[in-house]
């Protein structure tokens, strides 16, 4: 007999010790995920706007929780789940009932309670109450609130970007999860100095984005403000630098809080001045007037005898906003009055063709690629496609539709010399090891530098005397176009009243272009009125906040009549 057992012992301990061994261990092994952190966006300043923040879910094995048997415990009540609820309650600030309710059973993972705070994680775990453990997670904050909200998005329960910047850049800022493996006791309680192998969570890359938070505020609240006192459908803003294509302000009124989207209507959760289309109206004159002189159709200087309408035959009558008789005027006065008739009588000298490529140049009918979702194309049918009344809508901003972007790349481009710069929202991405890969615009000449002087020198007569008097900031020059169009409804047809204003700033050294464009305001229609105070008061606000000198001298605009 000691002869069979000690064989047999020899066979445990020696031969099948070390597979005995490893299926205990096995047995004591638990894996768990380690999240990863979501990459950080800042603003260009690097000023947090999005983080991810430490919490934890605080979970129960409902089996191992019915054990409780605290030696403190004076009674049948303080034992078990009864007794683990009083003792949890209070740190989850849970009512004891419920929490006591969802501690009974035989399931071996109940989640209690998400976005438990370190401090109360710390709190619970002291209780040593068996079954009751903590996961490590992350909580989505953003610390601007509403600020940029329509830039930023938010994530969804699953942690993953549902709109904006966190929806189109989702794989950048999501890390790689890790995980530990260590052995367990009772209770899933880590046994001090067993096995234990981690591999870390490798954070998602960071994201630096083109706008600058306070600028954005200020433009935030303003439009906000506006869209109050014109009893607006909602506006929307754009701060370009002209220089290098870096959007400082894309604003959007009534911007959601990413931090409670649930709060806002889902069709207002994202950006509508990318999402949404709308006819640029009579600042896309500025095409017209491009294409004339680049075209050398004129100059401008060129004199025009304006009447008071324009008989187009079949394609019907022209009429300029105000009734007039016969005006003579230059073409830079005919840009300054805003006058449908005099854009008609100098771009009908352009091919259909030519007018379309123009257009076509200045961004219009492609989307941007400004970095957000959901952006829309706008409307630019082929030249052959346009009929009668087209071929003159599209001179005076009719007939074509645009995003608030692409309406204020045009005067971007004009600012910059006749050079388009790509708009975008993205700085730069840092890599998880530190690695920073800046963004690089495309860039492209639309016109000629002679061409964009000139067309900026006209847009200072519109300033200066014309329609957007309103936009004038003391000690700037400003270059700039007033304009009153249609909006796309749902369908896709064109319905409500677009009331807008676009300039560049200052004008004899351009650095800005801001747009403001006001959806169906009630109390009026033209942009001069509604949006041209708007900004003054945003583009007022910017060059401060760059350190952008006032102007050297005076304007000396072109002369408007003849």
């Amino acid at each position: 007999m000691i002869a069979v057992f000690g064989g047999r012992l020899v066979y445990v301990q020696a031969i099948k010790g070390p597979s005995i061994a490893q299926v205990a261990l096995d047995d004591r092994l638990t894996t768990t995920t380690l999240p990863a952190d979501r990459g950080e966006i800042t603003d260009a300043n690097g000023v947090a706007l999005a983080v991810s923040v430490e919490r934890y879910t605080i979970t129960a094995d409902q089996t191992l929780v019915a054990t409780w048997d605290p030696t403190s415990a004076s009674g049948p009540g303080q034992r078990g789940p009864a007794g683990a609820a009083a003792a949890l309650a209070p740190l989850l600030e849970m009512d004891p009932a419920e929490l006591g309710a969802t501690l009974v059973g035989d399931r071996r993972y109940v989640i209690l309670k998400k976005d438990v705070l370190p401090e109360v994680r710390n709190a619970v775990m002291e209780l040593a109450i068996p079954g009751i453990n903590a996961e490590r997670t992350t909580e989505r904050v953003y610390p601007a609130g509403a600020v940029g909200g329509n830039v930023l998005g938010f994530v969804g329960a699953d942690g993953k970007g549902q709109a904006g910047i966190e929806y189109a850049l989702n794989s950048e800022l999501t890390g790689t999860a890790g995980s530990e493996t260590y052995e367990r006791g009772m209770g899933y309680v880590k046994i001090p100095g067993g096995y234990d192998k981690t591999t870390p969570a490798k954070p998602g890359a960071s994201v630096q984005l083109t706008i600058l938070r306070d600028l954005q505020y200020k433009a935030q609240t303003a439009v906000d403000a506006m869209v109050t006192a014109t009893q607006a459908d909602g506006a929307a803003a754009v701060v370009y630098d002209v220089t290098n294509g870096d959007i400082l302000a894309l604003v959007d009124s009534g911007s959601v809080n990413p931090n409670d989207p649930g709060a806002t209507a889902a069709a207002l959760r994202g950006s509508r001045a990318v999402s949404n289309s709308f006819e640029p109206g009579s600042t896309a004159k500025v095409i017209t007037m491009s294409a004339a002189i680049e075209q050398g159709i004129g100059t401008p200087l060129s004199q025009y005898s304006v009447p008071g309408q324009l008989d187009l035959g079949k394609a019907g009558m022209v009429h300029d906003a105000e009734v007039h008789g016969i005006e003579h005027l230059t073409m830079t006065g005919i840009l300054a009055k805003s006058s449908n008739i005099g854009a008609v009588m100098i771009g009908s000298q352009l091919s259909k063709q030519t007018r379309y490529d123009y257009l076509k140049k200045f961004g219009f009918g492609t989307a941007t690629g400004v970095g957000l979702p959901g952006e829309t194309d706008g409307i630019l049918h082929p030249a052959d496609q346009w009929d009668g009344r087209t071929e003159y809508n599209v001179l005076f901003g009719q007939g074509v539709a645009v995003n608030a972007i692409q309406d204020t790349g045009v005067f971007a481009t004009i600012g910059n010399g006749g050079v388009h710069v790509a708009p975008h929202l993205v700085k730069g991405v840092t890599d998880a090891d530190g690695t920073y890969h800046a963004v690089v615009p495309a860039q492209t000449r639309v016109v000629s530098q002679k061409t964009a002087n000139e067309v900026l020198t006209m847009l200072e007569s519109v300033v200066d005397t014309g329609t957007g008097t309103a936009a004038q900031i003391s000690g700037y020059q400003v270059a700039g176009k007033t304009g009153t169009s249609q909006g796309a409804d749902s369908s896709g047809g064109l319905t409500n009243m677009t009331a807008s204003f676009i300039g560049i700033v200052p004008a004899d050294k351009p650095r800005l272009a801001v747009s403001v464009i006001v959806f169906h305001p009630r109390t009026s229609e033209y942009g001069g009125t509604v949006a041209a105070p708007v900004f003054s008061e945003v583009a007022s606000y910017a060059l401060q906040e760059l350190g952008i000198a006032p102007s050297g001298a005076t304007a000396t605009p072109y002369a408007s009549e003849w």
